[in-house]
């Protein structure tokens, strides 16, 4: 990805400049949040166990690490961490060699802000080799960069993803817009200090202070985000 980045021409007033905007991947800008459950759902098949459909909703939108974890506790299965990280990467990679839905409102969106020079980066839990798969589908054009889950210390929750991402763009994280579907993704976000737009995929998110609820990306374009940042008191 390119290190020179350009300045977004979303300047209302000195020191109100939307400077960046940040993506979630899985369930904001592609329709795979049911793609990982259907992998687990068949991993755990292949190990003897039957995975209970409320649990979808425990581990969507969380590091791999934690939804693995808790599968293995909750199910007793025999497998490592490590070895089930493995599985369940080989299993979604072969889901989207298929295809990766776009959500909708996702391409209007990436087209405009790139239309714009707005400089973005796609911030994902997922690992390094599901993304540069998935960016494929979305443009890597589209992206000045992109953080990986296994490519941070801590991710989602934590704020350290969104962090490295704004100062990589040499952006304020109160500067820069995110938008995230899970309250893992919101979660961690708000904790860098940055403004969300929440689009829920598989949880309700509720809205709060700072943080603005929508139902698509289609409700989502460069004025919105602009407005979400010189709104700030």
């Amino acid at each position: 990805m390119t290190s020179t980045v350009p300045a977004p021409s979303t300047r209302t007033a000195e020191g109100s400049a939307l400077q960046a905007v940040l993506l979630d991947m899985d369930g904001t800008l592609v329709d795979t949040e049911g793609f990982w459950w259907d992998a687990e759902v068949e991993v755990f098949a292949d190990l003897g166990h039957r995975l209970d459909p409320t649990w979808k909703h425990i581990v969507v939108g969380g590091p791999m690490t934690r939804s693995a974890g808790y599968l293995i506790e909750a199910t007793g299965a025999d497998i490592t961490l490590p070895e089930l990280t493995v599985l369940l990467n080989d299993r979604f990679e072969q889901r989207i060699t298929r295809g990766v839905p776009l959500m909708p409102g996702a391409a209007r969106l990436l087209a405009e802000l790139a239309a714009h020079r707005v400089p973005t980066a796609l911030v994902s839990a997922s690992h390094r080799r599901i993304i540069d798969r998935i960016v494929t589908s979305l443009g890597p054009s589209h992206f000045h960069l992109t953080v990986a889950g296994d490519e941070v210390e801590r991710t989602k929750p934590h704020p350290d993803p969104y962090l490295l991402a704004a100062a990589r763009l040499g952006a304020e994280p109160a500067r820069c817009a995110v938008i995230e579907d899970t309250a893992t993704g919101v979660a961690a976000a708000e904790a860098a200090g940055c403004r969300v737009v929440a689009v829920p995929s598989v949880a309700p998110i509720a809205p709060a202070s700072g943080r603005v609820v929508v139902g698509s990306l289609e409700e989502v374009d460069l004025a919105f985000l602009s407005t979400l940042i010189t709104g700030m008191h």
